[in-house]
């Protein structure tokens, strides 16, 4: 039997890649002959760097960017051919700020990553979004590559309750000449009921009256420089870094599209037996945009049964069906909520185990 690996991170735990490995390791245990096929997947957010080295090669360099609240902390960039891959979480990402005063959060050194990639002459330029813990509209990033205004765009979006005016011409010729693509798991405009502030606020720190202050301050910077941008699909992800981006002449596409593509998802699909996919949580957040409905899609289309292993299972059988999962299955139904956190490789290894011995012939 043949079987293709792709899951994203188990988030807290597991990468994408240490995910693909133990789910591996596990279906190895029960049915050793099984060829597996390993396909680790992001959808833009944390991980999506390597998972594309993972499948691409290409050149890792690695730099030092600002993060959230100013001080120094590394990344790396990927380089293939004229085209290099960025991760915005690693500059912005809500582990560097524990989901807390997102409003004070800069995204400067996304700006700083993005520089980066224009000085290594990089013909086009793809930015991994999601998994934020800033809500600036993408200011500090403009900041970063020359942008002005009449209020300090560096210091997070708390700071942008008045401002009119922002010159964006300096920003735009460095980047002048490149494509620029922002990958997102997320097609939210950047403000209203649906917006930035009012879908993530809580996750970045925001309470319900701080959510609909910032809201308010996103539309101010959106009406100092393009309010029709700011109604885009995508220009909420990532905290507004997608409206940045589209400032600077970028557009937006689907993450885990943008990876399945890059790693030739859809061939290796038609090339096995069954899919298996999974994340941390699988609930209705896995629907469109998120790898789990990503990857359904794909063994769909390739007319392959698909099955997801979580950490949690949150839907029903229903549910699930909607998502385009045959079945699903559960580190805590399978191993408790406990072991599963103190060894996450081993118990979703011995879960995969489990897995397998109801699908392997």
């Amino acid at each position: 039997m043949r079987v293709l690996v792709a899951p994203d991170k188990f988030a807290g735990t597991l990468s994408a890649v240490e995910a693909a490995e133990a789910i591996a390791e596990g279906w190895r245990r029960h049915a050793p002959d099984d060829e597996l096929v390993l396909a680790p997947m992001s959808d833009g957010g944390p991980g999506f760097v390597d998972v594309l080295h993972a499948s691409l090669g290409g050149e890792l360099l690695a730099v030092v960017c600002e993060a959230p609240q100013g001080h120094e902390v590394p990344a790396t960039i990927l380089m293939v051919g004229e085209t290099t891959y960025i991760e915005s979480a690693q500059a912005c990402g809500v582990h560097l700020t524990g989901g807390k005063l997102g409003e004070f959060g800069t995204t400067v050194g996304v700006g700083q990553l993005l520089l980066e990639a224009v000085n290594a002459g990089a013909a086009r330029i793809v930015i991994g979004l999601g998994g934020s813990g800033t809500i600036d509209g993408g200011a500090g990033l403009l900041a970063s590559l020359g942008a002005d205004a009449d209020v300090s765009l560096d210091v997070g979006g708390i700071f942008l309750d008045t401002v009119t005016t922002v010159d964006l011409s300096i920003a735009r010729g460095l980047v002048d000449g490149a494509e620029i693509v922002a990958a997102t798991d997320v097609d939210i405009p950047l403000t209203g009921l649906f917006g930035a502030s009012k879908t993530f606020g809580a996750q970045k720190g925001l309470d319900e009256e701080m959510q609909v202050i910032m809201d308010g301050y996103l539309e101010q910077f959106a009406t100092a420089t393009d309010r029709r941008l700011a109604l885009e699909p995508g220009a909420g992800a990532a905290g507004g870094i997608g409206f940045a981006l589209m400032l600077l002449g970028g557009h937006r596409v689907s993450g885990i599209e943008l990876v399945a593509e890059a790693v030739g998802l859809a061939d290796k699909a038609r090339s096995v037996d069954l899919v298996i996919t999974g994340e941390g949580a699988f609930d209705f957040s896995s629907r469109a945009g998120k790898v789990p409905a990503g990857v359904a899609a794909v063994a769909a289309d390739a007319l392959r049964p698909c099955v997801a292993l979580a950490g949690q299972v949150l839907v029903g059988s229903r549910e699930m069906r909607a998502l385009g999962m045959d079945a699903a299955y559960s580190l805590f139904d399978a191993v408790g909520e406990e072991r599963a956190f103190a060894d996450p490789a081993g118990s979703l290894a011995e879960l995969a185990a489990r897995v397998a011995r109801t699908w392997s012939s």
